[in-house]
This record gives structure tokens, sequence and C-alpha cells, in this order.
């Protein structure tokens, strides 16, 4: 498998974790390693390098040896706000963001995602039935566009990956790779399934 060192690898971990009681989603336990692991260990051999985005427990980030970025707006802004962080703080041209709780990601996401980019500024994955706009490849130029966006108030990913021209790229028939673990029950249900 190619590894693509042009592009740095994001794990998002900035969030609040309200669905997971409050408590820090990256850092919950899922088989014996915090879930930020998983994504990390899986994205690694894919890209140049990886960098954490998170907002809290910094020191225990960066025992991982990876760039630990805290967003640079206040309050829990979204994922959009850790993007821009890690892309106003990293010299990267390419930068493939994945969620803190998509242990499942595929091994090819990287060069899946960069074969289908064609022109675009900015891919992300679809499963055949939805799109996973927290995992997407953007281009370091959206960096400007993407700090307007949010200064305007706006927090939705989908809309700012379609507003610069963005598609998505089609992993039919992988949708347990981008499940997403937002619960505490669903935590426990993949401490049992794997």
């Amino acid at each position: 498998m190619q590894r693509l060192t042009k592009v740095t690898g994001v794990v998002l971990a900035g969030g609040r974790g309200s669905r997971m009681g409050g408590n820090d989603k990256g850092l919950a336990p899922l088989n014996g390693q915090p879930l930020f692991q998983h994504v990390l260990m899986v994205l690694k051999p894919q890209v140049g390098d990886v960098v954490i985005s998170a907002n809290r427990n910094l020191e225990i980030y960066r025992k991982s040896g990876a760039q630990v970025i805290q967003d640079a707006i206040a309050d829990y802004q979204g994922p959009l706000a850790g993007m821009l962080a890690v892309m106003e703080q990293t010299e990267s041209e390419w930068l493939l963001f994945c969620p803190c709780d998509t242990p499942n990601i595929p091994a090819d996401l990287a060069c899946k995602l960069w074969q289908a980019r064609g022109n675009a500024l900015a891919i992300w994955a679809n499963d055949g039935q939805r799109d996973h706009p927290g995992v997407a490849m953007l281009h370091h130029s959206l960096c400007l566009p993407l700090r307007e966006y949010l200064l305007a108030g706006e927090r939705r990913v989908m809309q700012f990956l379609l507003s610069v021209g963005g598609h998505s790229v089609s992993f039919d028939g992988q949708a347990t790779c981008f499940t997403n673990i937002n619960t505490l029950d669903e935590l426990s249900r993949w401490q049992k399934n794997e």
C-alpha cells in the first residue's frame, strides 16, 4: 500500500464528549486502548505524519508521540474549529481528518481519497448509504475560507465541504468502517463484538 508522505493525518479528539457524559471521548477505552489510539495506529502507515486535535488532557495525548494542537477558537466550536487550528499550525499541503470515535477506518482510506480527488480541494468518505464529512481530506488553501466560514458563525461540516466544491468518495459496502462510537452503550457493544 502506498504511503502518502505529503499528507498529514489528523485525529480529531477535541470535542466536549457530551453524549459520553462529558468524558473525553478520545480517551474512552476500547479493548484495552483509548479510542484515539485505534485511529492513530491505522492512520500512521498511510500518511507522512499524524497530529492530534485536542482541547483537554493534552499531556495524555502527547504521550502518543504525536503533536497535539488545540483549537484557536474557544468554547468547543465543533470539528471545523479543530480542522482550522491544524491547518493554521501545520505546513502540510494536504490533511486527512478522522474523528477519534471512528476506530475502524479502512487501511486504504488515504490512498482511496487521494486517487479519487480529481481537482477538488475537499473530498470525504461515503459508505454507499451516507456521507461521513468528518472523514475528509482537505487542501491547505482552504484555511482562509474555513476561517471566514467559522467567523460567520457557521459550524456545519458538510455545508462547508460542498461550498468549496468538494465531493464524496465511495467506500460502498464498508459502512462498518465509518461507524461512530457516540455513547457509552455503543462503546460497550463494541467491546463485546471485537
